[in-house]
C-alpha cells in the first residue's frame, strides 16, 4: 500500500536567506551575555551540552551551505568532510569552535556559518535539488531547515542556561508551514513548533517521540 508525503503547498510566503539571518539574530540575541552560564550543563533534554548544541548548530547551518556550493548537487550524497566527536556520545561535527574566544566566539561562528547558508539559499537556482536524510529538497527547504534547528537549538541551550528562549511566532509560522504540513496548530505558532520537534507536551496532545519534517519543495495550491 502506497501512501501520500505530506507536502507544503505554494500559498505561503516563501522561506528564504533573510529568514535565515533572523533565525540566527534570534539565536545570538538570546544566548548574548551569558559567558558565566553553565555552558557544560545538558541543553534541555539532550545528551549534549550547551556548549555542544551551540557547536552542533553552527555545523548544520555549514553543511546545509555546502549542498548548494555544488554544481550538481544531487550527484553527491555526502560532502566528504572529515567528521569527529570531542567525546563519547557528543555530537559528530565537521566545525567546532575555539574554547579561548567563550560563547561570545561560539556564537560568532553561528553567526558566520548562518550568513553563508542565507546567501547560499538566495543565490541557488530555486529549482535545484539537494539530498538530506529526510529527502531531497529544495533552497526554500534548506532555510527553512535553518531556520527550524536555529530556533529549537536555542530553545534547548537557552533551557540548559535557564534563559527565556521560545522562538519567534512569524519564524515558527512559516516553518510549520514549509516543513510540518502533517502538523495541525494548537495553541501558538512557536508552542505548537516545539511540540512537533519533540521539545515539549501539549494540553491536547502528547510529546512526539518520533518525528520528522518533510522538505520535498511545495507543490502548487
Amino acid at each position: 500500500m502506497s501512501h501520500s508525503v505530506p507536502t507544503a503547498t505554494a500559498t505561503a510566503p516563501p522561506v528564504g536567506g533573510a529568514h535565515v539571518r533572523q533565525a540566527v539574530a534570534h539565536c545570538a540575541a538570546t544566548l548574548a551575555g551569558a559567558a558565566s552560564a553553565p555552558w557544560h550543563a545538558p541543553a534541555g533534554e539532550l545528551e549534549w551540552t550547551c556548549w555542544e548544541t551551540l557547536e552542533h548548530l553552527a555545523d548544520d547551518l555549514l553543511t546545509y551551505a555546502l549542498r548548494f556550493g555544488l554544481a550538481q548537487p544531487m550527484d553527491v550524497p555526502r560532502v566528504p568532510l572529515r567528521i569527529t566527536t570531542e567525546r563519547p556520545g557528543g555530537p559528530a561535527n565537521v566545525i567546532f569552535g575555539d574554547a579561548a574566544a567563550g560563547p561570545e566566539g561560539l556564537l560568532t561562528v553561528v553567526q558566520a556559518c548562518g550568513g553563508l547558508l542565507a546567501a547560499v539559499v538566495d543565490s541557488a537556482p530555486p529549482t535545484a535539488l539537494a539530498p538530506h536524510v529526510f529527502g531531497a529538497s529544495d533552497p526554500e527547504g534548506f532555510a527553512a531547515m535553518g531556520v527550524v534547528e536555529t530556533l529549537v537549538h536555542t530553545y534547548d541551550i537557552a533551557q540548559g542556561l535557564r534563559r527565556a528562549g521560545n522562538p519567534p511566532e512569524d519564524l515558527s509560522d512559516l516553518a510549520l508551514t514549509r516543513l510540518f504540513p502533517d502538523v495541525s496548530r494548537s495553541g501558538s505558532a512557536a508552542s505548537t513548533l516545539l511540540w512537533a520537534t519533540g521539545r515539549i507536551d501539549m494540553p491536547d496532545r502528547p510529546r512526539r517521540r518520533d518525528w520528522r519534517w518533510y522538505g520535498a519543495p511545495r507543490r502548487q495550491a
